[in-house]
């Protein structure tokens, strides 16, 4: 597993992390018994770096975490997640006591004292101009309660504003082979000030692993089924806000170009390199139902693709996907 610093941090993390959203909720049932595993297998394959938040689940995947973290002292893990959504996505919501309870509460499901990286959940657009805002987080740092914070946004243009903050450590930013728009400007900004980059939703909530159709039917509680239109949260975050019917076309072709790429490895972990090999990027969190989808994300983390793959990923993009995504993100 090839590791990278994050960013401001300063810390050492894996190039594939783990993002937890699935242990949580809003992607069908995950027992308890099968998120510890996935936790046990993602950390014996070398993943060190897990994303979370204090609303996956209403704090259930913290939770989880916080359990894995008791059982394994010593794991070496840096646990990121987020806070802001447990209120209405109001500017004026973005304000030191509701970050101290959302930390706090954050801590105690963690079972730690001080937060390794909290990062605001997507707030709106205008929270990323706030001085108030930035005191406020310097203030967690300050009294302790988070070594150093973040951003995770949806738009290139709150990505460039966050980099510009003297002391936010990283922007998660959604990164994949149907999201190319932070290749242009987020990533050189990121890497010339220091900020680290972690690349969400890299298999475009799976379409990139080549094993869905158009017939293919996801659980009510799926996001993937009551999101694809943006009906809960923005339609970004689902297939990457790539329509399903052309996603699974493009996918389709995707997959022939990783299996001419790398013949012995997947879709899924094709995509995956390909995005920790662009520059900046610090950490690649693709999340895992089984132990089994974990220890092949995990494989990702070594796999070299030979540069023909990147132009050939940005005619693919060019062709058949950049008129839906890009400008709008």
């Amino acid at each position: 597993m090839q590791t990278r610093i994050l960013g401001r941090t300063g810390r050492t993390v894996s190039v594939i992390g783990l993002g937890t959203w699935q242990l949580g909720a809003d992607w069908g049932d995950v027992d308890e018994a099968d998120a510890l595993a996935v936790l046990d297998t993602a950390h014996e394959s070398g993943v060190t770096f897990l994303d979370t938040a204090d609303v996956y689940g209403d704090g259930r995947s913290e939770s989880l975490i916080g359990q894995w973290l008791r059982a394994n002292p010593g794991s070496g893990v840096t646990v990121a997640t987020k806070m802001g959504r447990r209120m209405p996505q109001e500017h004026a919501n973005y304000a030191l006591a509701n970050f101290r309870a959302w930390t706090d509460r954050s801590r105690a499901n963690l079972g730690v004292d001080t937060l390794d990286l909290v990062q605001l959940h997507c707030p709106p657009t205008s929270v990323y101009g706030d001085d108030r805002v930035y005191d406020a987080l310097d203030t967690l740092v300050d009294e302790g309660a988070v070594a150093a914070y973040g951003v995770s946004v949806e738009r290139v243009d709150e990505a460039l504003a966050a980099i510009a903050r003297p002391h936010v450590a990283s922007v998660q930013i959604i990164l994949n082979a149907f999201r190319l728009k932070p290749l242009d400007e987020v990533l050189p900004a990121a890497e010339q000030a220091g900020v680290g980059i972690i690349a969400r939703v890299p298999l475009a909530s799976g379409l990139l692993s080549g094993r869905y159709t158009l017939d293919t039917e996801f659980a009510a509680d799926d996001h993937r089924n009551f999101n694809r239109h943006g009906e809960s949260f923005d339609v970004g975050e689902t297939f990457s806000g790539v329509d399903y019917a052309t996603g699974v076309r493009a996918a389709a072709e995707f997959t022939e170009l990783a299996r001419a790429a790398a013949p012995n490895a997947t879709a899924a972990q094709v995509a995956l390199a390909w995005i920790a090999q662009q520059p900046g990027v610090s950490s690649v969190i693709p999340g895992a139902r089984t132990p089994e989808q974990a220890l092949a994300n995990a494989a990702a983390g070594s796999l070299e693709l030979p540069a023909s793959l990147d132009a050939a990923v940005r005619e693919l993009y060019d062709r058949d996907i950049r008129a839906q995504v890009h400008e709008r993100w």
